[in-house]
């Protein structure tokens, strides 16, 4: 009896440890609609038999409790391999809220300075100029521009100005560390005058660096110590363990990204894009995010920091009609959407004209994998969508699912 007893506890333990957060009774209970949820799975299902995903996980947050937690598809449809809950999977650019985390811990420490120059701790940046043309920099790049993607940077990846041209034929992504991807980025022209234009750019990888810098450790290392450790986020880092490698989502078709060997720690640390993370790991993220900066009594950040981060950064005259922000559409920062940016997020700053549903306030980001996050601190609600698909589809992708998640929501 006793044997058995300890059995049944061990098995309540591990369920535990393996649920991201604290289940809701029935969806009712956190003012969802079982009924209207199954429309959402419908959705996504029908994406997946349309082979416009392979699968996906959905995990819905609020107050505090998770409402639903689906995974649907496959984890790897060449193999037949059904999707699991924790499934891992290729996180990309939602890697850029947790690196911006790392940032403002260290912000909080005093030990980077958000409207310092970049300069101050990457002094490769203190000649730079901008265009082919070599101008001066009418001011300094900030930490904050990095932040915000204000810094002139660009991606290379995107547009087909001159200076993304030098990027390409620079290689950046081919670098041995984030120190030489760095001092490669330095060595360019920026692509604009700091603080002028919001251009997406390699600014997080950046970022990155600094973090390194100013804490004396790599930045995964740093991250682990200091946010996936305590949170409890196991899934999550710049590549996967061994015993995890069998969770790897995979796409339908091979990516032509710049992507390292899942299996091996990576020379580039990538906080702008190369981070893996599953559902349940990166819904304890957004609820962290959610509280003002702490989960199960643990305090990443202070809740006024949270607030800063997540407040419009753009100033009015910045310009934001760039390539990757007109793709974006509504999940991008531009004033016809009535969204704008933080740091490190997308924010919502009118009820209006967004085609979307949400609330003023919410905060969101996006890989160019098909992963989906967003916040909503008015209706209490973190969202955590995981899908490994193709660039053709994500903005249809995104736009569903914020559609049906918040057409299930009953009050």
């Amino acid at each position: 009896m006793l044997r058995t007893k300890l059995f049944a506890g061990l098995l309540v333990c591990v369920a535990a440890f393996a649920q991201p957060l604290p289940m809701a009774n029935r969806p009712e209970d956190a003012g969802f609609s079982s009924k209207r949820l199954e429309k959402t799975r419908q959705a996504i299902k029908a994406n997946v038999e349309n082979n416009q995903v392979p699968g996906a996980v959905l995990l819905l947050v609020r107050n505090g409790k998770v409402v639903t937690y689906d995974a649907i598809g496959y984890q790897d449809r060449a193999e037949k391999t059904a999707m699991k809950k924790d499934s891992i999977f290729r996180v990309a650019s939602m890697s850029k809220p947790i690196t911006t985390v790392a940032a403002m811990i260290l912000a909080e420490e005093n030990k980077i300075d958000v409207g310092a120059a970049v300069a101050q701790y990457l002094p490769e940046f203190k000649d730079v100029k901008v265009g082919l043309e070599g101008l001066a920099v009418k001011r300094a790049m900030t930490v904050q521009d990095l932040m915000r993607h204000t810094s002139g940077l660009t991606y290379g990846l995107f547009g087909n100005s001159d200076v993304d041209q030098l990027y390409r034929k620079a290689n950046i992504f081919g670098a041995k560390s984030l120190a030489d991807m760095v001092k490669t980025i330095a060595s360019l022209p920026l692509l604009h005058q700091p603080g002028e234009v919001w251009e997406y750019s390699v600014s997080t990888d950046v970022l990155g660096r600094v973090v390194e810098v100013a804490s004396g450790v790599d930045l995964a290392s740093f991250i682990e110590e200091r946010i996936t450790g305590p949170l409890k986020m196991n899934d999550t880092g710049f590549w996967v363990k061994p015993s995890a490698i069998s969770r790897l989502a995979k796409p339908d078709a091979k990516s032509n990204l710049p992507f390292s060997d899942a299996t091996q720690k990576p020379g580039l640390l990538s906080g702008g894009g190369g981070m893996f993370s599953s559902a349940g790991d990166y819904a304890r993220f957004a609820q962290m995010l959610l509280n003002g900066g702490e989960l199960e009594g643990v305090r990443i950040l202070a809740p006024k920091t949270i607030a800063l981060m997540t407040s419009d950064q753009l100033p009015p005259t910045t310009e934001r009609h760039t390539p990757v922000a007109v793709l974006l559409g509504p999940f991008g920062p531009v004033p016809e959407m009535g969204t704008s940016f933080g740091l490190g997020f997308a924010v919502r700053v009118d009820a209006g004209r967004n085609p979307l549903p949400g609330s003023v306030g919410d905060f969101s980001w996006g890989g160019i994998t098909g992963t989906l996050f967003w916040v909503d601190p008015k209706e209490k609600l973190a969202a955590v969508q995981m899908v490994q698909a193709s660039q053709a589809v994500l903005g249809a992708i995104w736009r569903q699912t914020r559609t049906m998640v918040y057409q299930a929501m009953t009050n």
